[in-house]
């Protein structure tokens, strides 16, 4: 079955390589951080599971001749291509990457884009608004895309705005935003190409659960490594109050990254996580238990960064597995007491799953806490792609 053609373009250091690697789910695209791009050529990439390739551009970079050089590249490689009329050749879809911090930019940067591909008249534009932090921000910007785009000839061809954020984004050492917006991405670029070129639903709605997955356990990892070190700190630890806000901005991230927002039918949901981590039964108990095991005499700081650790790992996979069972449309979040049972009977038992992992460890055992990584936490091998063993 052919595939179909999705080109990317936008300025350099705009993460076009960190959202081609988002959404294929695979570091193919090589990344870079600040202003600098990487790409130097275009370059083509594709999986085995979804049914279109994705070209990845020169970045424009800053001044007016390096952008006409950049323009003038993607100009004569289109050209090429179409009068070699090769097989698959033709461009389906375009995605224009504009970033979320640079708003300002989005009048110029649209014209440039505009220029750009200006060769494919009739090809639908997605915008991807990259490094969407603030969701404050994204009303406003999405406004000043469609703005920007009413000034252009391409006007016709803007299909849909989506804000992402390919890579998990730290804010502070308690919060982070989590990646989102890839599989809408994957949607709406399904919805354009041709239907010859669609795979399977049902493999494609599987590729987009995974992908959910690996950005969930993303997420677990970066807020369970802020959890050793909130941990660390030599005060009480009696009832792992000082979690709160680090478990609340997990559970929101993750329960974002399946779509369930935070409003009034959701926050007894939630809560009822939080509060089963803080000061119920999983969490005391996992206090308790650690400081049982034979032979361990370990600093209080180290004994409450595993608590900790444990306690926001354990979590976060409670929330992957609740979430996606709600995503699937196998439950909702008005079913409260599957929802209890599921905390009561299974927080608690990944909580110490991990406890006990961790207990045999030489690191934990001779108290060196700089040793101890999120890996340790981990009880499922197929951490990334295997549904969580729990029914």
């Amino acid at each position: 079955m052919d595939k179909g053609n999705i080109l990317v373009i936008g300025d350099s250091g705009v993460g076009k390589s960190t959202l081609i690697n988002a959404v294929l789910g695979e570091e193919k695209a090589e990344t870079s951080f600040g202003n600098a791009g990487t790409t130097k050529e275009l370059k083509v990439y594709e999986n085995d599971i979804l049914e279109f390739r994705v070209i990845d551009t020169v970045g424009f970079e800053p001044g007016f001749f390096k952008r006409l050089e950049a323009i003038n590249s993607v100009k004569k490689w289109s050209k090429k291509v179409i009068k070699e009329g090769k097989e698959n050749s033709n461009i389906n879809v375009i995605w224009f990457c504009v970033e979320g911090t640079s708003s300002k930019l989005f009048p110029e940067t649209i014209k440039s884009l505009s220029k750009a591909t200006a060769i494919y008249p009739s090809v639908p534009i997605i915008v991807v608004i990259t490094k969407s932090y603030s969701k404050p921000e994204r009303e406003k910007n999405i406004q000043m895309i469609n703005n920007a785009f009413a000034k252009q000839k391409s006007s016709k061809n803007l299909k849909g705005i989506i804000p992402v954020v390919a890579s998990i984004f730290e804010i502070d050492e308690e919060q982070y935003v989590a990646q989102e917006g890839i599989t809408e991405l994957i949607d709406m670029t399904y919805n354009l190409i041709p239907e010859g070129m669609q795979a399977a639903k049902n493999d494609v709605e599987l590729f987009k659960l995974n992908r959910k997955r690996s950005f969930a356990h993303t997420a677990i990892t970066a807020f369970t490594v802020s959890a050793i070190g909130i941990g660390a700190i030599p005060i009480p630890f009696s009832d792992a109050v000082l979690l709160s806000p680090l478990e609340v901005g997990e559970i929101n991230a993750i329960a974002k990254i399946y779509g369930i927002e935070n409003n009034k039918n959701s926050k007894r949901f939630l809560n009822s996580i939080v509060e089963a981590g803080t000061i119920g039964v999983a969490a005391k108990a996992a206090i308790s238990s650690l400081k049982a095991i034979p032979g361990v005499n370990i600093a209080a700081s180290v004994l409450n960064a595993i608590i900790a650790g444990s306690i926001v790992m354990a979590i976060g996979e409670v929330c992957v597995y609740t979430f996606e069972q709600i995503y699937l449309g196998k439950k909702t979040m008005d079913d409260i007491d599957w929802i209890n049972k599921i905390i009561e009977s299974k927080l608690s038992s990944q909580i110490m799953n991990k406890i006990n992992t961790i207990a045999e460890n030489e690191d934990f055992r001779k108290g060196n806490i700089g040793n101890i990584k999120p890996k340790l936490f981990i009880t499922n091998k197929n951490y990334n792609t295997a549904p969580l063993p729990m029914s």
